[in-house]
């Protein structure tokens, strides 16, 4: 059985296997990370609300809380994950067709 971990914020928990173990909303799928993703493009707590109509407005707004007392981590884990950074460690290149096309060694 897989237990879910609890936070100092009540509405996000981590759950091994679950997001890949990254702080989410709790009874969803939705990292914060991603979370943060949106408000750095500048979508802000009532459009993700409109976006997620099963989200309560508390648990979103616990999830901008936990990216604000954690925003290194969660800005360094999006930084090492954006297509750029994963085609250089991963040696591929996005083709025209927006398809993977992985180099040779």
């Amino acid at each position: 059985m897989t237990t879910e971990t609890k936070t100092e914020h009540p509405h996000i928990v981590m759950t091994p296997g679950v997001c890949g173990g990254r702080a989410r909303i709790a009874g969803s799928r939705i990292a914060v990370d991603f979370v943060a993703r949106y408000l750095q493009s500048g979508i802000d707590a009532k459009e993700l609300l409109e976006m997620y109509p099963h989200l309560k407005p508390a648990a979103v707004h616990d999830a901008i809380s936990y990216y604000y007392d954690h925003q290194a981590d969660v800005d360094r884990f999006n930084a090492e994950n954006t297509m750029e950074a994963l085609a250089k460690r991963y040696n591929f290149e996005i083709g025209d067709n927006g398809l993977l096309v992985f180099k040779d060694n």
